[in-house]
């Protein structure tokens, strides 16, 4: 059911034209007694009215809505490449730029692998340490899956922290990250990034749960429960994070067999 955009602008006028000797038609029976009650009915027929059929009402009414953004699809900015030697549409007119969106946050590119961050990423190379070393204290590499900072977690956060309208959540993740720094130099008198496993878990285990955090770990513990979310919310929406948890989605399956009856029977189902 192709259609050409000059095809489908003369199949659009024919209906328009046609719709409109239909609507005065009918008017016109409005007002006048049918000899056969099948009359009126003939004459609005689904088979052919005034010349234009069925079939081609249905494709314009499927096309005509995507016509401006087919149009506007089809130019191409006079000064692009392919258009450096003044190129004419295919009706003789020129071709004029695009007016549609194209990889605004309105329309984003979503195919794109390697999407370009349009801001600066501003924790530095130190900062950036000391997350490295938090995220992968919070999710270790283990048998199931790799360490949170080898799927991106760290530059994930401080993509997301970097944001212009998240400015809080930057002066969050700067002050803990200096918080946790100064809590390790005066415990161990080493930076965060340099302890052993068994002292980072100490650190981590007195800021682990708000609620429960001690008088003067309150900035830590608020530090340490966002950047655990950040990080969680990295790694399981990643390939490596969907295998951790078993999750099988994302994947064409020739057919659905429904849930395991293992499952069934857990929920009381059979």
């Amino acid at each position: 059911m192709s259609i050409s955009i000059q095809g489908l602008v003369q199949l659009t006028r024919r209906t328009a034209r046609a719709l409109a000797e239909h609507d005065a038609a009918a008017t016109a029976d409005d007002s006048a007694t049918p000899t056969d009650g099948r009359a009126v009915e003939s004459r609005a027929s689904d088979t052919v009215m005034n010349g234009v059929n069925r079939r081609d009402l249905f494709k314009v009414l499927a096309a005509s809505a995507a016509l401006p953004m087919l149009v506007d699809a089809c130019a191409v900015p006079d000064s692009s490449p392919s258009n450096s030697t003044g190129a004419t549409a295919a009706g003789g007119g020129k071709v004029v730029p695009g007016k549609g969106p194209r990889g605004t946050p309105s329309d984003p590119v979503l195919i794109d692998p390697k999407p370009k961050v349009p801001w600066t990423k501003l924790l530095t190379s130190a900062e950036l340490g000391t997350l490295t070393v938090l995220c992968d204290t919070i999710i270790p590499a283990d048998d199931k899956g790799p360490a949170a900072s080898k799927v991106g977690a760290p530059d994930y956060i401080n993509e997301i922290a970097s944001e212009p309208s998240r400015g809080n959540l930057l002066v969050q993740i700067r002050g803990g990250i200096a918080w946790i720094n100064g809590e390790s130099t005066a415990r161990f008198s080493k930076p965060f990034h340099e302890l052993s496993e068994t002292d980072r878990t100490a650190i981590c285990d007195d800021i682990c749960f708000v609620p429960k955090a001690k008088p003067g770990y309150g900035v830590g513990a608020l530090f340490f429960d966002r950047v655990r979310d950040l990080t969680a919310g990295a790694y399981y929406t990643t390939p490596e994070g969907w295998k951790d948890v078993g999750y099988i989605g994302n994947v064409a399956l020739p057919e659905f067999k429904g849930p395991p009856l293992e499952v069934l029977r857990q929920l009381g189902l059979v």
